[in-house]
C-alpha cells in the first residue's frame, strides 16, 4: 500500500512572497526525489479555477458570507479532484493558500462569521501537515505588490486597514495551532527565505 503523501500549505498576505516560495519549495522537493504537486487556491481544479475568476476578477462586491461560501465551494472541488487523490498516491502536495486564508481574509479581514468558517473547514475534512506563514512588514508588502507587474485583483485593491486585519488574523491562526503553523520572516531575499523553509521541513521530516 502506498504511504500517504504530505500536505504543505503556504499562507500570508499580499506581497508576502508565498507564491514564489511555493514554487521554489515544490522544485526543491522534486529535485530531492519527492513526487510533488504544486497547486493553489482559489483554484487547483477546473471547476475551482472558474470560481477563482468570479472571486478575483468578476467585479462583484460579494457579501462576506457569499464570498466565504464560494471559497469553500472551490476548496471542496479542489480537495476532491486534486489534493486528496495526490496525497493518496503518495505525493507531496504544496499548496499556495488553503483554509487559513479564508479565515484570515473573510473572517478577520471582512468580519465574516469565524465560527461558521471553522465549521466549513471541518466539513472539508483535510488539515495540512505543515503550514508555513510568511510575514513581512507592511511597507515591504506594499512595495512588492506595486512592482510585481500584475493587474491588481480585488484583494490587492482593498485598503491598508483591511490588510492589517488580515495580517493580524494570520498571526492569531498561527498562535492557535503551533504544532501545525510556523511563522517565517518573508522580508529577506527569496533564496534566504527558501533556505529557512527547507530547514523547517528538514526538521519536521528528517528522513
Amino acid at each position: 500500500m502506498t504511504a500517504r503523501g504530505r500536505f504543505i500549505t503556504l499562507e500570508g498576505g499580499e506581497g508576502s512572497g508565498k507564491s514564489t516560495q511555493a514554487r521554489l519549495l515544490a522544485e526543491a522537493l522534486g529535485a530531492a526525489g519527492r513526487p510533488v504537486l504544486l497547486t493553489r487556491e482559489p483554484g487547483g481544479a477546473p471547476g475551482a479555477e472558474r470560481l477563482r475568476s468570479l472571486l478575483l476578477e468578476g467585479g462583484v462586491d460579494w457579501a462576506p458570507l457569499a464570498e466565504t461560501l464560494l471559497h469553500f465551494a472551490a476548496r471542496a472541488e479542489h480537495v476532491a479532484k486534486t489534493i486528496r487523490p495526490a496525497l493518496e498516491a503518495g505525493m507531496w502536495v504544496v499548496c499556495d493558500r488553503f483554509a487559513d486564508s479564508t479565515m484570515a481574509y473573510q473572517g478577520y479581514g471582512q468580519s465574516a462569521d469565524r465560527a461558521a468558517i471553522a465549521t466549513l473547514t471541518g466539513l472539508v475534512g483535510l488539515v495540512p501537515d505543515l503550514t508555513l506563514v510568511l510575514e513581512v512588514p507592511e511597507e515591504i508588502a506594499a512595495a512588492r505588490v506595486r512592482v510585481r507587474g500584475l493587474a491588481a485583483d480585488r484583494y490587492d485593491r482593498l485598503g491598508p486597514e483591511f490588510h492589517r486585519r488580515v495580517a493580524a488574523g494570520f498571526r492569531a491562526i498561527a498562535a492557535a495551532a503551533p504544532d501545525r503553523c510556523v511563522v517565517v520572516d518573508g522580508s529577506d531575499t527569496p533564496e534566504t527565505v527558501h533556505a529557512a523553509l527547507m530547514a523547517i521541513i528538514g526538521r519536521r521530516w528528517p528522513d
